[in-house]
């Protein structure tokens, strides 16, 4: 069956569906690598209330995968299989400030944008969302921090939608959240998060998202094609000082390149593939096993076919 046709038989189970269903749309675009194949069908819901209702009426045997700002991401040249479900601003980007130093916001809602909403408000405790590059959803699904803050330090509960079109609230007790990980089911998309921070001034907010911006522009490759972290932190070491000293910094895959600037970022030259972006990514693992015992576990998500 080809894509439109499958395309065409989802629109026939689902006659109220709001929101975009297109077939073997790419991928690469929306991705920061700017690497890899088509989706099967790319979904953006309208909104949470059209995601459950495509989730509950979608045939259980077509797999579904969830993507958000893409800076975290490596799509694989072959595609993705199934529904992938892309939320965006237009649905999912809301900011409501409420009483008691809270903010609720979607889950396609920008880290950066967060920090300086609860900025301009007065919030203090949201600051370091202004060194994450990536969106609200992926924050909650691997616990995201940086400059000494964590998802799991300021979140209050996560909303989301199940594969069965249900929609459920976790607390952050409930979401498990630890390094880089959360316990949430896997099929469970997020759509909105509370957050709690403490009363501050908005000037000196600001002046600390400022020394977070300086910081990483001296010391990561923000202005080329790349993702976030390659690599977790092992327990007691750095992931950038292991590749560091396996002799990777400047190692080079097709058009993929380990950054001169920060160890622990892959960067895209112009025109590597995802093969080469992924290749590299094992070879500096297998080179950072080989010099220091240590086998590097991926932060950076990988999906569809190679």
């Amino acid at each position: 069956m080809s894509f439109s046709d499958i395309s065409a038989e989802i629109v026939a189970l689902m006659p109220d569906l709001r929101g975009r269903l297109a077939a073997n749309e790419p991928l690469a675009p929306l991705t920061w690598f700017r690497v890899g194949g088509p989706a099967q069908l790319l979904f953006s819901p309208a909104d949470e209330e059209d995601l459950a209702y495509f989730l509950a009426r979608l045939p259980r045997e077509i797999p579904v995968m969830v993507i958000g700002l893409g800076s975290n991401l490596i799509v694989r040249d072959g595609g993705v299989d199934g529904v992938v479900v892309r939320l965006t601003a237009k649905g999912f980007g809301a900011i409501a400030v409420e009483e008691g130093e809270r903010i609720r916001v979607g889950a396609a809602v920008p880290d950066v944008k967060l920090a300086r909403a609860a900025a301009d408000a007065g919030i203090d405790g949201l600051a370091f969302y202004r060194g994450i590059p990536g969106g609200v959803g992926g924050a909650l699904r691997m616990n995201a921090g940086a400059h000494g803050g964590e998802t799991k330090d300021a979140l209050i509960e996560a909303r989301g939608v199940d594969r069965s079109g249900n929609v459920r609230v976790y607390t952050n007790a409930e979401l498990g959240l630890s390094y880089r990980h959360s316990d949430a089911p896997e099929d469970v998309i997020f759509t909105q998060a509370l957050y709690q921070g403490r009363k501050g001034d908005p000037a000196t907010i600001l002046a600390e998202m400022e020394r977070i911006t300086q910081a990483r522009e001296a010391s990561q490759p923000i202005r080329e094609k790349t993702g976030g972290s390659t690599f977790a932190n092992p327990p007691g070491h750095k992931a950038w000082a292991l590749i560091d000293e396996a002799g990777c910094r400047g190692l080079v895959v097709g058009d993929a390149q380990v950054s001169e600037m920060h160890c622990n970022f892959l960067v895209n030259r112009g025109h590597a593939t995802a093969a080469d972006v992924e290749a590299l990514g094992e070879e500096v693992r297998r080179r950072v096993q080989e010099k220091s015992g240590i086998l590097l576990r991926w932060e950076i998500k990988r999906i569809g076919v190679p």
